[in-house]
């Protein structure tokens, strides 16, 4: 009988190339248009030609039969679609989760930051920083991270410990809405990371489960699962628009924090331009030390 994570991953294999097939054009890879199609993308031959293998290969490969297939033919695959880096990772942990076990999988423990850990980020008084794991749980952060999220700790979709989960919060909180600007870019960026931490960890069960509730829940969440993009490393832009501040436009950059059991979290770090209005609302945030704000009325 065959494992559920492994079917799993054949499933996903089938639609995440299917996907991305869906997104190139002939004209992209540089082979001839043939006039009107029935649907959007490349044809399965076509992938097949631009990959040096048969239609019959790449036909099997794409409804999830991957066991067997050689990196040399996953890395020819990748390059005829185009695949990005972290689109390559994700192919290649797929992959690895479809192949028999010769033992039983390790299944990853959560872990608290150690004390250390918590010291560095909270000795950065003028940035917001944060350590989360694959499952968008917040792990840690200071003072200043809690101050600038006030609206995810205070929402009814933290745990019974008052922890949040970012991606709780964005599909299943309407306030998400106010506090995010750019609020369906920071849903495609978590749908996406949670995507890559699946590849990375399919045995996970309470990932499987966080999944299922947004499915069931978010429609929201539901488009953007079903589009299967990718994210592992990210940087960037975050405008937030804070209840006591205002709006903020931040300059945030994560990185790997590896730790024990086979942990690797996320450290996340906001900063502000010097010498705009976003770094004046931060440091007034910052002032405050992570304690409720007073009652003001938010800067535009």
């Amino acid at each position: 009988m065959d494992h559920p994570d492994r079917a799993g991953s054949r499933a996903d294999i089938r639609d995440f190339l299917a996907t991305r097939r869906a997104k190139l054009t002939p004209e992209q890879v540089g082979l001839p248009s043939s006039g009107r199609r029935r649907v959007p993308g490349l044809r399965r031959e076509e992938v097949a030609v631009l990959a040096g293998v048969s239609t019959e290969w790449y036909t099997r490969l794409e409804k999830g039969h991957i066991s067997g297939v050689s990196e040399d033919v996953l890395h020819a695959v990748a390059q005829a679609l185009r695949l990005d880096e972290d689109e390559r990772t994700y192919l290649f942990d797929l992959a690895r989760a479809t192949r028999p076990a010769t033992r039983a999988p390790r299944r990853r423990k959560d872990v608290e930051v150690p004390p250390d850990v918590q010291w560095m980020l909270d000795s950065m008084t003028m940035s917001s920083a944060l350590v989360r794991n694959g499952r968008m749980d917040v792990i840690a952060g200071n003072a200043l991270f809690r101050a600038l999220h006030a609206p995810m700790f205070d929402s009814g979709t933290t745990d019974r410990h008052g922890r949040p989960n970012i991606a709780r919060y964005l599909f299943l909180d309407s306030s998400s809405k106010d506090f995010f600007v750019d609020w369906e870019a920071a849903a495609v960026v978590t749908v996406a990371l949670l995507r890559a931490e699946a590849g990375r960890e399919p045995h996970d069960r309470a990932l499987r489960e966080l999944v299922g509730d947004l499915s069931t829940l978010s429609p929201e969440f539901r488009t953007q699962w079903a589009a299967h993009d990718v994210r592992i490393h990210h940087s960037g832009t975050k405008r937030l628009r804070h209840p006591e501040v205002g709006r903020l436009d931040l300059t945030y950059r994560s990185m790997d924090l590896p730790l024990s059991h086979r942990a690797v979290h996320d450290l996340t770090i906001y900063t502000a331009e010097p010498g705009t209005p976003s770094e004046d609302r931060l440091r007034l945030l910052a002032s405050w030390g992570g304690k409720p704000a007073p009652a003001t009325e938010p800067t535009p």
